[in-house]
């Protein structure tokens, strides 16, 4: 097998003796999903027992330990059946599932967290790794967090930070949509600026740069969760999250989740017709059919478009995705509505507003602004993100 150019934290942390023999004489909980593995495959959890260390008790994100689970699922897991080892789900059917309860924590040293992100503020892994960082830190408890790589680069930012009324487990902290940070980095951020504190210690890896997409690193691809199995998935991912807050099937029930788009009612040439005026760059709009299994129009033909990224350097998923937005809201004035239904347990507020972090943008949408236009609206609200993003990068071009 080829040497992959990126080591990760958790392949640093194997190959650093000194390190394993001082985690050796503690009680450590593992935070870990199937994106915790070394880069020949090994997971975390035999790896990390191999090395000598005595694990306690596993912690899972959303969709669980094994993510066998699809999204807002409830997971109430006890027992991970391939290892044996006991299981805490932090997701569970209501926000205080999202936290270890001290008990959880009473019997342990430090807690290793080792979760693959996907570089959007949506994604709920990171959030519960900092909910995890603020637990241990009541709990007197250390937590090391093994850094992975941002798959869609650490160089771009893009959109909005979260206004605090539309705080909620898909914005829980105030990072821009697109944050251009890895996990280790973000949990400095949390610790630093979002309140998480807590004995907080991220092992970096070696060999990441900056500019580095996932299929730079040499490392393999785990999906990160169910609707997520390509970094194509992953590239699209920052705006067409945004299409969950709608009656629009956001390709969920298909193989090609987020990249596939559309609704029984869409009228794919005519927003196609739309569209067009708008140039958007490094991307392609292909129309087609598609037949969720699940989710939104489950059985239903959808009408619609795939998403094709001819040049993802010039490619904004979210410049394009407010578009597709603004030209279906205008030509399905009746038909396009926005979910309604509670989403990642707040039923107060609408999805969408939770997702763009700011009601604004959604009015902006609605009234049919130029993509570009509200794109480039959202920079100035990213000065204070990105000044204080810039102290807490540990990697460097």
């Amino acid at each position: 097998m080829k040497t992959p150019a990126v080591a990760t934290g958790l392949d640093v942390l194997l190959d650093d003796r000194a390190r394993l023999s001082d985690l050796g004489g503690r009680r450590v909980g593992l935070l870990v999903n199937p994106t915790s593995v070394t880069a020949d495959l090994e997971h975390a959890i035999e790896a990390l027992r191999e090395a000598g260390l005595d694990i306690v008790r596993l912690f899972g994100p959303e969709h669980g330990v094994r993510a066998d689970a699809q999204d807002m699922e409830a997971v109430d897991e006890t027992t991970d059946p391939l290892s044996g080892l006991p299981c805490v789900s932090l997701y569970g059917d209501s926000l205080d599932s999202l936290k270890p309860d001290r008990r959880h924590l009473s019997d342990l040293d430090t807690v290793i967290c080792d979760i693959q992100d996907v570089g959007a503020r949506y994604y709920t892994y990171v959030y519960t790794i900092g909910l995890m960082m603020e637990a241990c830190g009541n709990a007197d408890v250390s937590v090391i967090v093994l850094d992975r790589p941002n798959p869609i680069n650490g160089v771009d930012v893009e959109g909005n930070v979260v206004r605090p009324p539309m705080r909620s487990f898909v914005g829980m902290q105030p990072i821009a949509t697109r944050h251009g940070m890895t996990a280790g980095e973000l949990a400095r951020f949390f610790h630093r600026f979002g309140g998480w504190e807590c004995e907080l210690e991220v092992i970096s890896m070696k060999g990441w740069r900056r500019s580095m997409w996932f299929d730079d690193t040499g490392l393999p691809w785990v999906m990160p969760s169910p609707n997520m199995p390509t970094l194509d998935t992953a590239t699209v991912y920052p705006g067409q999250c945004l299409l969950e807050g709608t009656n629009l099937s956001e390709g969920r029930g298909t193989t090609r989740p987020f990249e596939l788009f559309g609704a029984p009612y869409l009228d794919a040439a005519g927003v196609a017709s739309r569209l067009e005026k708008m140039s958007l760059p490094g991307v392609t709009l292909r129309p087609t059919a598609f037949r969720p299994t699940f989710q939104k129009h489950s059985g239903e033909i959808c009408r619609g478009f795939q998403l094709h990224v001819t040049d993802r350097k010039r490619f904004s998923s979210l410049a394009t995705s407010y578009a597709l937005l603004s030209a279906i809201i205008a030509h399905h004035p009746d038909a396009f509505q926005w979910r309604t239904k509670a989403y990642e347990f707040v039923a107060d507020r609408l999805a969408i507003d939770l997702l763009t972090g700011d009601e604004e943008v959604r009015i902006a949408l609605e009234r049919g602004d130029h993509p570009a236009e509200l794109v480039a609206s959202l920079a100035d609200d990213r000065v204070e993100f990105e000044d204080r993003r810039n102290e807490c990068l540990l990697y460097h071009d």
